[in-house]
């Protein structure tokens, strides 16, 4: 009974330490960021000190404040913190995945946004023939200049929808 009480504790500590690595890792920290961050939330522990943690033989224990500390600057709970890594890894995983969605949404009503731009324009240059082609010009320009000139159609960005006008992608004009 004894050696199972000591190996539960033990795979609680190797939890925190691999949870540690991942948490630091999937945030792209170094030690030496990590270390600056829990002591500018008032937990000071230095870079050899992550280390220890992460990866020293044997590692170094984690005591409950410096756990405080970690689960603060990753924002995640205690409980959290000293699960096992793979379950976790899930937890970031879906964390990711709202993050995701979340962009996706507002890509969504970006290129709504900008298909409604593209269409007045279009329906000005229907308008006004004498300007169709300057308008074209400047849609091309506008376009290369928001990508940096990372552009590579002549007359819209790739995978953008046309609205029937004005240099619609994949056509010539």
């Amino acid at each position: 009974m004894a050696d199972e009480d000591r190996r539960q504790r033990l795979e609680g500590e190797e939890n925190v330490a691999r949870r540690i690595k991942m948490e630091r890792e999937a945030r792209g920290w170094s030690t030496a960021t990590l270390a600056e961050r829990l002591t500018e939330a008032g937990y000071p522990l230095n870079q050899s000190a992550v280390w220890r943690i992460e990866s020293g033989e044997p590692r170094r224990r984690v005591n409950l404040d410096e756990a405080i500390g970690f689960a603060k600057v990753f924002d995640i709970s205690l409980d959290n913190l000293v699960g096992p890594p793979e379950i976790a890894a899930n937890t970031h995983v879906k964390r990711l995945l709202a993050e995701f969605a979340e962009s996706w949404q507002k890509s969504v009503a970006a290129r709504k946004e900008m298909d409604r731009a593209r269409e007045a324009l279009d329906s000005y240059g229907r308008a006004h023939p004498n300007l169709e082609e300057l308008i074209k010009a400047m849609i091309t320009r506008v376009v290369a200049d928001a990508a940096d000139d990372d552009y590579r159609s002549p007359n819209f960005p790739p995978g953008a929808s046309g609205t029937g006008g004005l240099g619609d992608p994949g056509t010539e004009t």
